[in-house]
């Protein structure tokens, strides 16, 4: 059995990180963060699910963002949000 592509992934666009350094929520709240995603259709840079603030699923929530990937030296790989599944 195939599996389609996620229909997202048309949100996907070149993106540069707004936030390099960090979570953009996390820097100006001064909360600490575990690991960072990088959202593919804006650049917003925000903490993971294990983040006590979870910003990265927050802004995919609110801004209809749903696939990031991870922003962690070494790691090449995406998540959509809404189908809870690597992409």
């Amino acid at each position: 059995m195939t599996i389609p592509p996620d229909p997202h992934l048309s949100l996907v666009r070149p993106v540069t990180a707004r936030t390099p350094q960090g979570c953009e929520e996390c820097l100006r709240l001064g909360s600490a963060r575990v690991h960072l995603r990088l959202c593919l259709t804006c650049g917003h840079v925000g903490c993971c699910d294990s983040s006590p603030m979870r910003h990265a699923r927050g802004h995919a929530e609110t801004a209809g963002h749903p696939i990031a990937r991870s922003f962690e030296p070494g790691e090449d790989w995406r998540w959509c949000f809404v189908h809870e599944a690597m992409v």
